[in-house]
């Protein structure tokens, strides 16, 4: 595809104090070579040197638009993010992550996904890359990263992230969207690097909770037993070690 007729994707980065990991992430994106692509920061009101950092890549023209105001958490921001962007396609890459390499959006969209409306891909952490599923299904927990999926702008639209779940509200929109019929695609490429540090991780027992609660909201009988009682499991032992 020519620069004429590639898709438009939204770059949205959330970030909240974060100063010294969104300059990697900011970064990451100026790097991408790819001709047709905005980035929206929603920051959470930093107090520390973030709207600097903004304002330089602003400056740059990497920064398409960017805010900085108090928010509910991070999927609030993510939402505020969708509101204001334009492209076809949307990516969330938050304060410390990165993509994989210079040129994945150039890859992932020399193919135009017509018959998608969710493409993901590999993720690597630690070094390595963890391969994603093939092909979508209803599991306990995230069968991939945010930072390493596209959706299409409008899906987020009609079903935004749900703010009361604090943790897994992006584990809840892929189960609604397979729910509603979405088309998902799996491309075999890594996608991003995924940061270790984020609040997921750092939050471990809290998550497997998060994602319990999805599961009774969004899973029928009797599948639904049976995904609780995999995620209890983990969850009870996190607990145990103050994770």
């Amino acid at each position: 595809m020519t620069e004429l007729n590639i898709p438009k994707v939204s770059i949205i980065t959330v970030t909240y104090n974060a100063g010294a990991m969104l300059e990697k992430t900011l970064d990451s994106i100026q790097k991408q070579q790819y001709g047709n692509k905005e980035t929206i920061v929603v920051d959470g009101k930093s107090t520390d040197n973030s709207l600097a950092i903004i304002q330089h890549y602003a400056d740059q023209g990497t920064v398409t638009q960017w805010s900085s105001e108090p928010d509910k958490g991070i999927y609030d921001a993510m939402n505020k993010g969708v509101s204001r962007c334009s492209g076809q396609w949307v990516i969330f890459m938050n304060a410390g992550d990165t993509f994989a390499t210079d040129d994945v959006l150039h890859q992932v969209f020399s193919n135009k996904w017509d018959a998608a409306d969710i493409v993901y891909g590999d993720v690597v952490k630690d070094n390595h890359v963890k391969a994603a599923p093939a092909h979508y299904r209803l599991y306990h927990r995230m069968l991939f990263c945010h930072q390493c999926v596209f959706v299409r702008r409008q899906c987020l639209v009609d079903i935004p992230f749900d703010i009361h779940h604090r943790l897994s509200a992006d584990y809840k929109f892929f189960i609604q969207q397979y729910q509603q019929g979405a088309r998902f695609q799996y491309i075999n490429m890594p996608i991003a690097i995924f940061d270790t540090t984020g609040v997921s991780n750092s939050k471990r027992s809290s998550g497997l909770f998060d994602n319990i609660k999805v599961v009774c909201e969004t899973i029928p009988f009797p599948q639904r037993i049976k995904f609780v009682a995999r995620l209890a499991v983990p969850y009870i032992m996190c607990r145990l070690k103050g994770k």
